[in-house]
């Protein structure tokens, strides 16, 4: 429980931080990288949208970045 605990004060201190510092926080651009690749992957995929692809590639960098 507090591995969980502690892994959502990670969240919140990380997207703090990007809300703060805009492209100047190390996390910002891997994010960002990552919801362009699941954009285009949810273009190109007949069974994912490009929307669903923008919020699957920008959780699973933004996941990649605070574990």
């Amino acid at each position: 429980m507090a591995d969980n605990n502690d892994l959502a004060s990670r969240a919140q201190a990380e997207i703090s931080g990007m809300a703060k510092q805009g492209m100047g926080h190390p996390s910002t651009k891997p994010v960002l990288i990552g919801a362009g690749v699941g954009a285009v992957a949810g273009a190109l995929l007949p069974f994912v949208s490009l929307p669903l692809g923008l919020v699957v590639g920008a959780g699973y960098a933004f996941w990649r970045r605070i574990k």
